[in-house]
């Protein structure tokens, strides 16, 4: 089990990142926008601590069950996930996962919170795309900490996927969950399976020597209407 508190500096932001969040991709947004992100990024970086906790376990990839198998050492119970055909495909030749959750983190929901309370939705907007920045860039921040432990092995890594999201229902978040062993970052589920904080990733990476990491990952997406769509040429 990996975990650790980051900072701010720690996650590298880039704030046209931010802007894209906003809706605006390659247009520049006008000067009292750029002013209200550069005045809560500069409140938040004070005391920001964004979070994330990661597990290596074995399992085995089903193509034609389009299902992960992974075996909770601890328990010695199998976690079967019903993770559809995208991912199944993706992750088809790894040896074995990482399980994770990454947060933007609790202080910055009771922003989010704070924000919704007083009924300010101009910094409320702002605030959930700078949240969603923030988990994303965690969850990089993540898998460079768990490049450089397989690294020893020579394996290498698939790209990150998450219950939600590629066919993957969310409800699968109360089997992946319980593979942390209360390790969550924080991170806690609600009746209906989604995150709180809200600003969270969690799901699973593919790692062994013979899996392969892909920089765009919506070319092996059929979903055209997913809001993270992006274009090849884009980040």
């Amino acid at each position: 089990m990996t975990e650790k508190i980051l900072t701010y500096e720690d996650l590298d932001i880039d704030v046209k990142d931010v802007y894209e969040q906003m809706g605006y991709q390659d247009e520049t947004p006008d000067s009292s926008v750029v002013f209200e992100v550069s005045v809560m990024i500069d409140e938040v970086k004070k005391w920001l601590r964004p979070r994330l906790s990661f597990s290596v376990v074995y399992g085995k990839t089903d193509t034609e069950q389009n299902t992960v198998t992974l075996l909770d050492r601890t328990s010695e119970k199998e976690a079967v996930f019903h993770c559809g055909r995208i991912v199944a495909r993706q992750v088809r030749n790894a040896v074995a996962y990482a399980v994770f959750v990454c947060t933007a983190g609790e202080e910055y929901q009771q922003l989010m919170d704070r924000l919704t309370e007083e009924g300010d939705m101009v910094r409320l907007y702002t605030a959930h795309a700078i949240g969603s920045v923030l988990a994303e860039r965690c969850a990089d921040y993540m898998e460079k900490v768990l490049q450089s432990q397989i690294d020893k092995l020579s394996w290498k890594r698939t790209n990150r996927f998450s219950p939600g999201y590629c066919g993957w229902n969310v409800s699968e978040q109360r089997i992946l969950f319980p593979l942390l062993h209360g390790s969550t970052a924080g991170v806690s589920l609600t009746p209906s399976a989604l995150m709180m904080p809200i600003k969270s990733v969690s799901g699973i990476i593919g790692l062994g020597p013979d899996v392969r990491y892909h920089e765009y990952t919506c070319g092996f997406c059929d979903f055209r209407d997913c809001y993270k769509r992006r274009k090849p040429t884009e980040k």
